[in-house]
């Protein structure tokens, strides 16, 4: 049976829609608000699964983003700015986002960055060095680097 965006679920229906799809991996409370709103949800019965997928421990908001923080350092290799911004676009307190910045290594961080400079410079077929160093910078910058950090290996690597 075919479920139309009109169709209405009772709160208990919901819930465990609700539970599946923080189970399968986690997600923010903006996430969940927006799974509701689709399902048509009214805003007393979207506080009450929220609270209920709360106290279960289905939606919990650090351990998304101490997840959010590894996946995107190892997998996609995004520097601390990107991974703050995008955090923040998903309405995740300020102090949230420090404790969980807190799963980055800063040996690892470091060791990734210049990991990332090295590769990126091999592809580089800039004559020019003044250009060079400024495409490699603007890449690792795009990446979400801090620029302090970006300028030093920047620098190290094409003295």
């Amino acid at each position: 049976m075919l479920k139309t965006s009109q169709e209405s679920y009772t709160i208990k229906e919901a819930t465990i829609k609700l539970m599946q799809f923080c189970a399968y991996r986690d997600r923010s409370h903006k996430e969940v608000e927006e799974k509701l709103n689709k399902m048509n949800m009214i805003p007393a019965a979207q506080e009450q699964i929220i609270i209920q997928l709360m106290q279960e421990d289905f939606l919990n908001e650090e351990r998304f983003a101490r997840s959010f923080v590894r996946g995107k350092f190892r997998i996609k290799k995004w520097g601390k700015i990107k991974i703050k911004q995008e955090l923040k676009f998903r309405e995740i307190s300020s102090p949230i986002i420090k404790i969980a910045l807190t799963e980055i290594e800063q040996e690892k961080y470091t060791a990734t960055l210049y990991e990332l400079a090295e590769k990126k410079l091999n592809l580089l077929k800039e004559p020019d060095t003044f250009k060079k160093k400024r495409k490699l910078a603007d890449f690792l910058l795009r990446k979400g680097y801090e620029s302090n950090l970006v300028y030093e290996v920047v620098n190290e690597l094409l003295e």
